[in-house]
């Protein structure tokens, strides 16, 4: 593997996935591939999970780790070409760039979409620049529209705990007071179509996501009708997609809040999220504590993907 931005950079998902679950059995076992190899980590927007899970996948594997915060431990970054660099930005990305890459030897970078363009946002510039000019093997750690290594996470938990072969699982929509972006259920969305599960998302009109992502998914619109026989219920919010709405919050609806009583419509459904939550807004308190919740188990599971991730990196230097 030379770059993963996507579920199609990981290939055959079953596989992927029993390598995941080798990996758990013993995270220690390839710490000979990271041997005097260094990973760079970017971040242009904060991060918990991401930065913890990917920087210890690293040291699983035996490699060195350097972090850098964008915005706030490095010059401000110009990123788009023909500007006058008369402002608070000294240094342009595309000599900042191959700079970075010479010193390390697979770069992992972090980069929401801004919301000012939902092109640019969708043709995904700074991620691709990184590839292009970098010189390394680079990897997302959510990017505008995908946040490959969450979703690759959720599929790993989703096949640990299922009890039938191909599940039932419900992508909802869910409130939320700030704008945030498609990624999480864009990538969600794409990897269960990937995994070919009973994959139904249920948001209210307007919030439909890009038609590349949604794929052969389902879409209802009644949320409670979606909930009925589900296996999984993995909440998010997002705003919106569509023009002339694009990257605007259309609802704060609480009525699409998953509490108890639409999780007793479901199958005895498991409760996912990718966190960090707000709860009782997304989610009530009873059912984020239940023992049917898997954020903890998810999250954990962000060091697994990682490691994989990092390790068939590693494998193609």
């Amino acid at each position: 593997m030379k770059k993963f931005t996507c579920v199609a950079d990981i290939g055959n998902l079953k596989e992927a996935v029993q390598e995941a679950l080798e990996v758990k059995r013993d995270r220690f076992a390839y710490t000979h591939l990271g041997k005097n190899k260094t990973l760079l980590m970017l971040f242009f927007n904060s991060s918990l999970r991401t930065r913890l899970s990917t920087q210890k996948a690293a040291m699983n594997l035996g490699m060195n780790v350097m972090v850098l915060d964008v915005n706030q431990g490095a010059w401000k970054l110009e990123t788009e070409r023909g500007v006058i660099m008369d402002g608070d930005k000294p240094e342009h990305l595309l000599e900042a760039i191959p700079v970075m890459g010479s010193y390390c030897d697979i770069i992992g970078i972090r980069s929401f979409a801004q919301f000012r363009d939902k092109a640019e946002d969708y043709e995904e510039r700074i991620l691709e620049q990184f590839m292009r000019y970098s010189g390394r093997p680079v990897f997302s750690m959510e990017a505008a529209t995908r946040h490959p290594l969450q979703s690759f996470a959720d599929l790993i938990t989703i096949e640990e705990y299922k009890t039938v072969a191909r599940p039932k699982v419900v992508l909802t929509w869910a409130p939320h007071p700030k704008a945030l972006p498609q990624a999480v259920p864009n990538s969600f969305a794409e990897w269960m179509n990937a995994a070919d599960y009973d994959f139904v998302i249920t948001h209210p009109e307007g919030y439909e996501l890009d038609p590349q992502f949604v794929g052969h998914a389902k879409v209802e619109y009644d949320q409670r009708k979606a909930f009925e026989g589900a296996d999984f219920i993995y909440a998010k919010n997002w705003a919106a997609y569509v023009d002339p709405n694009y990257g605007k919050v259309l609802s704060t609806d609480r009525s699409w809040t998953v509490d108890s009583e639409k999780m007793a419509l479901t199958n005895n459904a498991y409760f996912m999220h990718c966190l960090p939550v707000r709860r009782n807004m997304i989610v009530t308190d009873d059912v984020i504590e239940s023992e049917r919740s898997l954020v903890i188990p998810e999250a954990a599971n962000r060091e697994i993907s990682a490691t994989v991730v990092l390790k068939r990196l590693l494998e193609n230097l």
